[in-house]
């Protein structure tokens, strides 16, 4: 592709070009923005490039060597990337006269790639910096087969489909606005009804399951975010501190501090572990502008958050607990397949190699213990502990981060916590984080996503709508809704004077689950059909039947 370009655009200046999950990427450097019929041409002059089938020549050459070749041909990133290299030699393939620093391996030649399309253009920073030059980035793609490309084509078809922005503003369930600020959501009142039901869902279990609940402040003076570390570890991902009344605070991008300073208030005894608090405790982070992703990648959010203090002895029974809930709670949102990680030690960290080893240990003999297959995610843990992290498939098959467990011994040794043990002295408690969904924003997104904004029932925002066929139905129409109403079901009453067909395509285009349609029949025989929006019929049934069969769906939350 680089190649391609640099026939086309000479004056083009070449970055970075790597293979990345689903294909690739080249940055360049351009006096005028690429367009899709850029694109087309760059495809087509790939395709000659293909067809001469020109061998990739591998090339060893000393580092000045390869800066004097690349400063010649002005190429100044290449140059750069030089600089930045330790090695004393380096790697260069000549591609019919095209060179690039690569350390391959590559294809034998060209003629070996069956089948390749560009996919779109973004901007990127060189190097990801924002203080540095923007430039263009062009994704692309290749496969073995025409046939696995266009596969794969329609796979990102049915991506596009289900976008959970594009579906956010079609269903009316969220939106972002720039005056407000990006990466800040505002729920609309659909998609603060779904929220709403998986808040008290939430809220429902971790009581069964033995958690108290808290609430905590936004805010918190700096010193806070000094002694937790995040100050020290964490600071690029935090916002600006505020001065009150002469002292510096700090917008919260976590809530763990405030649930220890919340067991801090009492003197504790061994007789009270486990103690398990949870929170939907919302928490902000400075994420930069080029990653933030409609509700994927926010600046505020919700984490469905906890954090576990526990005896040493008790940490592996509280682990597996936790690995239970975590797979009720996404089971039961409709999610079957999924990714397990055990993420080490940072290469920033606090706390002993000890404390570390001992976390870590525990992790892994809960993860064996559950007869869960996982994975090493070497130096992905917290900066103060070592966790599990577990992803989702959705029903694309794609894989996203939702949940995670972390043990950490550190921040109760920083906040000085104390617990008086049997033997009457004070011992130091283990410390558990842990989400089931992550941050409700985030995952509200892989939903949408997931069931295409096709709800299950239980959480759709409108769970049935009525329909009349003409306006002398109204009256019937209107004591259906209330009955439902009164039972707790969400419904939406459509006796608008316009034709049936158009309100049950209305109420089929909002993916309404269920749609009862009124007319004389209905009134005269007193019974209703429930049409699903797939257009299948369910029914007849009396309204007391009606009622009943909704309510057991619901409750079940098929």
């Amino acid at each position: 592709m680089a190649h391609a370009v640099k026939n086309l655009f000479p004056q083009a200046k070449v970055a970075i070009g790597p293979s990345i999950a689903d294909g690739f990427y080249y940055d360049f450097d351009i006096d005028r923005a690429f367009t899709p019929e850029d694109l087309i041409a760059i495809e087509n002059e790939m395709e000659s490039i293909i067809k001469k089938n020109s061998p990739f020549l591998r090339r060893e050459m000393t580092k000045d060597e390869a800066m004097s070749l690349f400063a010649e041909a002005g190429e100044i990133y290449k140059v750069e990337l030089l600089q930045s290299i330790e090695a004393e030699t380096v790697t260069v393939y000549d591609e019919d006269g095209f060179m690039d620093l690569c350390r391959g391996p590559h294809l034998p030649s060209t003629g070996r790639i069956a089948a390749v399309k560009l996919l779109s253009i973004a901007g990127a920073y060189w190097r990801g910096d924002e203080k540095n030059k923007m430039l263009q980035r062009i994704y692309g793609t290749a496969f073995n087969n025409p046939k696995d490309l266009k596969k794969y084509l329609d796979f990102l078809e049915e991506v596009k489909k289900r976008d959970h922005r594009r579906l956010g503003k079609e269903l009316d369930l969220f939106s972002i606005n720039e005056e407000v600020g990006p990466g800040l959501i505002l729920w609309h009142p659909n998609g603060a009804m779904i929220r709403k039901t998986i808040e008290d869902f939430w809220r429902d279990e971790h009581q069964k399951a033995g958690y108290k609940l808290l609430y905590s402040p936004h805010i918190a003076r700096l010193d806070v975010w000094k002694t937790s570390g995040h100050l020290d570890f964490y600071n690029e991902n935090m916002f600006a501190p505020m001065e009150v009344e002469g002292t510096p605070y700090e917008l919260k991008p976590m809530n763990c501090p405030f649930h220890i300073y919340i067991y801090k208030n009492s003197l504790r005894s061994y007789r009270e572990f486990p103690i398990r608090y949870a929170e939907l405790g919302t928490v902000y982070r400075f994420e930069r502008s080029g990653v933030l992703h409609g509700l994927l990648r926010v600046r505020g959010f919700t984490q469905d958050d906890a954090h576990i203090f526990t005896r040493e002895d008790q940490i592996e029974a509280e682990i597996l607990q936790v690995l239970d809930f975590i797979l009720f709670i996404l089971r039961t949102f409709g999610f079957e397949q999924f990714e397990t990680y055990l993420s080490t030690r940072p290469e920033k960290y606090v706390g002993s190699d000890e404390h570390w080893q001992k976390a870590t240990t525990a992790l892994e003999d809960a993860l064996k213990a559950k007869g869960l297959s996982y994975n090493i995610d070497s130096g992905g843990g917290a900066f103060y502990g070592p966790k599990i992290d577990i992803k989702v498939k959705d029903s694309l098959g794609r894989a996203w981060q939702c949940s995670t467990i972390q043990v950490d011994f550190n921040l109760p040794e920083r906040f000085n916590m104390t617990y008086r043990g049997s033997d009457g002295k004070e011992h130091r408690p283990i410390m558990v984080h842990r989400a089931l969904m992550g941050s409700l924003e985030r995952f509200f997104g892989v939903l949408v996503e997931h069931y295409a904004g096709a709800f299950p029932l239980w959480l759709a925002p409108v769970q049935v709508s009525v329909v009349t066929i003409s306006e002398k139905h109204g009256e019937y129409a209107e004591k259906i809704a209330s009955g439902l109403l009164q039972k707790g079901i969400r419904v939406e009453l459509d006796a608008d004077d316009e034709k049936v067909g158009n309100k049950i395509r209305k109420s089929t285009v909002k993916k309404i689950p269920y749609a009862i349609v009124v007319g004389d029949k209905e009134m005269e025989q007193n019974s209703l059909s429930l049409r699903k929006r797939n257009g299948e019929n369910v029914g007849p049934f009396a309204i007391d039947e009606l009622i009943s069969f909704l309510c057991e769906e619901i409750n079940l939350r098929r």
